[in-house]
């Protein structure tokens, strides 16, 4: 599988500098056919962006010219994969630049029509930044109705307010609810493709609007399709590992009597890169049965000496009264990219319905230190 960057590789710049010669026989293309050699030390987005500029740069004049052209490429069916994205992206600044509505409502149309070659959820941003309200009006009147998945997709991924890999809709973030109506006409939807992007959307909206997003849930939940608990479930995965009472509650997670004897270690030192594990046991001593989400969290030391925890999922489990489960895992601290890990003390929880036990401490050594015994 190739890395991330390599998606939109020398290859990709030649296959669109190709079609768009095809389409567009007396361009002279010296910006894209400049850019091959350019890619290699960039990201995946900084090559987005390079072919698109050099697009924009090699077919000067109106958004019709580039759109009139885009539309014949379109016509060869080797006209899709990662090339498409600085096609879309290029569409849409064309469009913003001219700034008429007529040239927004075809950007629009267009993008939807070329996102099953390749989701059209990044260039889409370029314009809901521009018009908001004139986009949402597009989408949910037109888009989550549409016969084709990968539009109907496109309205709910490409609106989400921290879609990976993409710029920020200012607008989105500070307007809450703003894209519930899209997420109301899809999360029902019969392509499991369309419902996971609802369920990450809804999970997006729950960092900063709670409320609104756990007010749509029990609306959904009230008149559910059979996918919709599922769904649900999904979107509120991280106000459940915040312990929000009212998404356990929503999920059936209610306050229940419990006996917790851990988490205990294994050790007290780890190694760098070695693993932490730790046990549990978690008794009903309550006279009803109770429904349990039961998380651990790590709370990892920061440059700076303090803790931040991070959440991870254990099991969910119903416990009938004076039931009893054990519970084990281990974690990993082997290096990745996306975490720094400081040498130190680290602490270990469980959360339970968004209960948190008392912590369970240990050292992670700093790399190359040798091991010696623990208590």
């Amino acid at each position: 599988m190739p890395f991330a960057d390599q998606l939109i590789s020398r290859h990709t710049a030649r296959s669109l500098t190709r079609a768009i010669r095809a389409a567009a026989p007396d361009a002279h293309l010296t910006a894209l056919r400049a850019a091959p050699p350019q890619i290699d030390a960039l990201s995946l987005r900084e090559r987005a962006d390079l072919l698109r500029d050099a697009l924009l740069a090699d077919l000067p004049g109106s958004y019709a010219t580039l759109a009139r052209t885009v539309r014949i490429a379109r016509k060869d069916a080797q006209f899709t994969g990662w090339l498409i994205w600085p096609v879309t992206s290029a569409l849409a600044t064309r469009a913003v630049q001219e700034d008429e509505p007529t040239a927004f409502d075809d950007a629009m149309d267009l993008l939807a029509s070329l996102t099953g070659r390749l989701s059209s959820e990044f260039a889409i941003r370029t314009l809901l930044r521009h018009d908001l309200d004139r986009a949402l009006d597009i989408i949910v009147s037109g888009w989550t109705g549409s016969p084709d998945a990968d539009v109907r997709r496109l309205a709910s991924e490409g609106t989400r307010p921290y879609l990976p890999w993409s710029m920020r809709v200012p607008d989105i973030l500070a307007r809450p609810g703003a894209t519930v109506p899209i997420l109301d006409a899809l999360y029902r939807d019969d392509s499991e493709y369309v419902r996971r992007s609802v369920a990450n959307h809804l999970n997006d909206l729950s960092r900063d609007h709670p409320e609104v997003v756990l007010d749509a849930a029990r609306r959904w939940l009230n008149h559910p399709a059979a996918t919709t608990e599922r769904l649900v479930r999904r979107g509120l995965r991280t106000l459940v590992k915040r312990g929000h009472p009212r998404a356990l509650e929503l999920l059936g997670f209610a306050p229940a009597t419990l006996e917790v004897d851990g988490p205990h270690l294994e050790k007290e030192t780890v190694p760098f890169g070695g693993t932490v594990r730790f046990t549990a046991s978690i008794r009903n001593i309550g006279e009803a049965a109770a429904r349990l989400t039961v998380d651990y969290v790590v709370h990892h030391r920061k440059a700076n000496g303090q803790q931040r925890g991070k959440t991870f999922k254990l099991t969910t489990r119903t416990l009938a009264p004076d039931e009893q489960i054990q519970v084990a895992r281990e974690h990993s601290f082997r290096p990745i990219t996306t975490r720094r890990y400081y040498p130190g003390q680290h602490a270990v929880s469980l959360q339970i319905n968004g209960i948190e036990s008392p912590r369970a401490a240990f050292e992670l050594k700093p790399p190359g230190q040798a091991m010696t015994s623990s208590a």
